[in-house]
């Protein structure tokens, strides 16, 4: 399986990114590769050398003939920390694909159908030196299935509505199923629901050399507690210095009510009791961006 998703990740940008514009395609990506850096020698203030490294890649292939569109996307993304004289860790760790296929229904509206998988390739650890791996490639995965309307006025804007959905969550590594991990009952490799999603794409060109693109994912399942949303939440904005060298902001916000993390009440470096929680990632980085 592992390999079957790496292939994938080679071929679907040739696919593509082989068609012609003229024949309907428009296709596009970003590839974007950071770093930093900071040493210290006999630093009276004190703190801790450090090294940092992320790199995310976007691709983009969309067709529009006169009666249906499809739009494919994939993310990839992967960063790595350490600090002083532990291990690296993962910083970022992202494998995303998705296909949306609209047939014309009336003004700016289509019905839709769409499929999305995503996972990440490492094994994560809480600390760095842990040896109890708390994700892994398959660990989670989520598959969604959706039918329903999308709104596409125009090429930056896309509303996806579905009252029926689809969703899997799967665990391959038997540690985590067998502990009841990411919302799967303890045992089990595989958890469905169904329920209703929305999906939000926008992008824009705030200024000259300044762009912003940002996508929301909602979530309910309608067979346990419809109302607590399931969010995730990503934005980027990217401020271009010449065509090779950028800055990047990107933004993620994660709610699941299925999965449980740690609380630690009293502050002894233990979690107390396990509880649904908003999970956020900030991330800042200058370096290489090539678009094309």
């Amino acid at each position: 399986m592992k390999k079957a998703i790496v292939t994938l990740f080679f071929i679907f940008p040739l696919i593509v990114f082989s068609q012609e514009s003229k024949s309907g395609w428009k296709r596009g990506g970003v590839f974007n590769l950071s770093f930093s850096q900071l040493t210290l020698h006999n630093w009276v203030a004190g703190g801790q050398n450090s090294i940092t490294g992320t790199s995310f890649l976007n691709l983009f292939a969309n067709y529009k003939g006169n009666k249906f569109t499809w739009d494919n996307t994939l993310d990839v993304g992967y960063g790595l920390l350490k600090q002083g004289k532990a291990d690296f860790v993962k910083s970022d760790d992202k494998f995303e694909i998705s296909s949306k296929y609209g047939q014309y229904a009336f003004k700016h509206w289509y019905y839709s159908g769409l499929l999305s998988f995503k996972t990440q390739f490492a094994p994560g650890y809480r600390n760095p030196g842990d040896t109890v791996m708390i994700s892994g490639f398959l660990s989670p995965a989520t598959i969604n299935i959706a039918l329903g309307m999308d709104f596409k006025p125009n090429d930056n804007f896309s509303l996806f509505l579905s009252p029926c959905t689809g969703k899997a969550t799967l665990v391959k590594n038997e540690a985590l199923y067998m502990a009841g991990a990411y919302g799967v009952e303890p045992g089990k490799m595989f958890r469905p629901e169904f329920g209703g999603y929305i999906k939000v794409l926008y992008k824009a060109n705030i200024m000259t050399n300044v762009s912003f693109s940002t996508k929301l994912d909602l979530f309910s399942n309608y067979l346990n507690k419809p109302q607590n949303i399931d969010v995730n939440w990503e934005s980027l904005l990217a401020l271009k210095v010449n065509d090779y060298l950028s800055a990047t902001v990107l933004f993620h916000l994660m709610y699941d009510d299925d999965i449980h993390i740690g609380i630690d009440t009293n502050d002894d470096g233990q979690p107390e009791k396990y509880g649904p929680r908003v999970q956020l990632k900030e991330m800042f980085g200058a370096g290489l961006m090539y678009k094309f």
